[in-house]
């Protein structure tokens, strides 16, 4: 891809756009809250893509974690831009401390948005039966059609991965559980 990106392959670009435009569309939209601008953060990274072609090293990940690290880079940027012009002009409430509180929770989400959509589809389910379908592990491993034990191992392993998206979940020995998971009701 990189390469016919490279030799300017216009078809390159369109199936770039094709596999990763929801993807670049809904972490921008997840930082910006903001159709219009996700929109324009959209168009931005696939430029960006088109006329750096090169800036891309595999060795460094994925064309998608690349192109999700664009995204959140340049959506970070349009926050921080957009909210202190407002603080600068007055129309802001809030300081440059709770515009970087915002921007820390803005990032952690949208990252949480790319783990989750990223993760193997196995710990994807059972985190999207047991908190968007609020099942418990019984339940999931039902759904699922597997024991007890792999539904909390999938489970388990799908909120180590999320916990990465927000430094707080993280007890400096390695990786925590967010507050509450794990307790018995």
């Amino acid at each position: 891809m990189q390469q016919r990106l490279a030799r300017g392959e216009a078809a390159a670009l369109g199936e770039l756009y094709d596999r990763f435009a929801s993807l670049v569309h809904s972490l921008a939209h997840r930082v910006l809250d903001d159709d219009a601008a996700a929109d324009q953060i959209t168009r931005e990274v696939f430029g960006y893509v088109w006329e750096n072609p090169d800036a891309y090293d595999p060795k460094q990940g994925s064309m998608r974690s690349w192109v999700a690290k664009l995204t959140h880079r340049q959506a970070v940027h349009r926050l921080r831009q957009t909210e202190a012009a407002a603080l600068r002009d007055g129309g802001g409430d809030g300081t440059s401390e709770e515009l970087e509180q915002k921007v820390r929770r803005a990032s952690a989400a949208a990252r949480a948005d790319y783990i989750v959509t990223s993760m193997p589809a196995p710990l994807r389910a059972a985190l999207e039966l047991a908190y968007f379908q609020r099942r418990d592990y019984r339940q999931t491993a039902a759904d699922l059609g597997v024991t007890e034990d792999e539904a909390r191992r999938r489970l388990r392993l799908g909120l180590q991965l999320l916990s990465t998206a927000n430094p707080r979940y993280q007890d400096g020995h390695g990786l925590s559980s967010p507050p509450g998971y794990g307790q018995h009701r």
